[in-house]
């Protein structure tokens, strides 16, 4: 089901999302009536909808149209919000001040899937902090990285750092234990700063450079889709899929309470 503004959406006011491919979206985890990291979506909601808009979120409106879509779920869903102007032209971007709000519902997987094994690719994300909707060209290197033999593409900048996968978040382990999460542009991923919030394990943000993946003791990746989810290749470079750091990790994100609606 798909609602825009608490209303069920229509095909005309769908046009402009799928002609222009204009706006934003965050997506959530909804487990029996609550979301894990809530206030963390919202946030970027309202982040991003200034970057892109130019104009400030109604955040206690926008909860609502979540909930009303919610209402009466049960169990584990997939709750997508995408932010958009249905008005929007594409040869005046800069009018496109009255974002809308959609908000759909979707069956939603097992958190921690099998391994995934990934492929490097020289590429920066336009707008990286922005969890925006043109997602071409994530889903071109992807979909190479497939032709290729491997589940996804992790990125990598032209000086040589790793930055993220093609939509979500990479974590390695180091070898004495310590989590790593790249410094380099990324989306900052809810689920990623969930697990910061951690008190255990030990965490630190550091450049990690394509030359350095060989010495890591397990890498990961995170989103609200996945959870925590093993990378057991990367490019040539075999990592365990059952490293006790991402069991802990696993752990300490199951525990952590989902905000109500």
């Amino acid at each position: 089901m798909a609602e825009l503004n608490g209303k069920p959406v229509t095909l005309d006011e769908l046009q402009s999302l799928a002609l222009t491919n204009y706006g934003h979206f965050t997506s959530m985890r909804m487990e029996d009536g609550t979301i894990r990291g809530l206030s963390l979506h919202l946030d970027r909601l309202v982040r991003d909808c200034r970057i892109v808009f130019g104009v400030e979120l109604d955040r206690e409106q926008t909860l609502s149209y979540i909930r009303k879509a919610a209402m009466g779920v049960t169990g584990v869903a997939g709750l997508r919000v995408t932010v958009f102007d249905p008005a929007i032209d594409m040869g005046r971007p800069s009018n496109a001040k009255d974002p809308h709000i959609l908000v759909n519902l979707r069956p939603a997987g097992a958190l921690s899937p099998s391994p995934l094994t990934a492929k490097s690719f020289t590429f920066t994300r336009d707008s990286a902090e922005v969890k925006h909707i043109g997602l071409h060209s994530q889903l071109r290197i992807r979909r190479d990285a497939q032709l290729a033999g491997f589940d996804d593409a992790v990125f990598v900048e032209p000086d040589g750092r790793v930055s993220e996968g093609g939509t979500w978040n990479l974590g390695f382990v180091g070898q004495d234990g310590t989590v790593i999460w790249p410094d380099a542009p990324v989306l900052p991923g809810t689920t990623m700063l969930l697990l910061q919030s951690l008190d255990a394990p030990k965490q630190v943000t550091a450049p990690v450079r394509l030359a350095d993946v060989s010495n890591m003791a397990a890498a990961f990746a995170t989103n609200t889709t996945i959870g925590v989810r093993s990378v057991s290749a990367f490019d040539d470079v075999q990592f365990p899929h059952n490293h006790p750091v991402l069991d802990v990790l696993r752990d300490g994100y199951a525990g952590i309470p989902g905000d109500r609606l």
